[in-house]
């Protein structure tokens, strides 16, 4: 997965999880975000969560017809609701 331009520009990077549907959102070294690609009946949905309190931060009604674009669609979610 290629790092979005927003995240690069804050010095952000993505990092794999111990299981392939986690990535986590870096900032200064710290695992902030992290997203989670999930079946929903016949698509994808991205759960985009905090890492300190576990609070959600994703819609939970959007879905994606590919896991990929799960999650490039959940870091665009993490992106508007960051205002960046």
């Amino acid at each position: 997965m290629m790092v979005p331009d927003w995240l690069q520009t804050r010095s952000g990077s993505l990092k794999a999880g111990v299981r392939p549907e986690t990535t986590f959102v870096m900032l200064e070294g710290q695992p902030l975000y992290k997203l989670e690609v999930r079946p929903a009946k016949s698509t994808f949905a991205c759960a985009v969560s905090t890492t300190v309190n576990g609070k959600r931060l994703d819609d939970s009604a959007a879905t994606y017809p590919t896991a990929e674009a799960a999650l490039v669609g959940g870091l665009d979610q993490l992106r508007n609701k960051l205002g960046w």
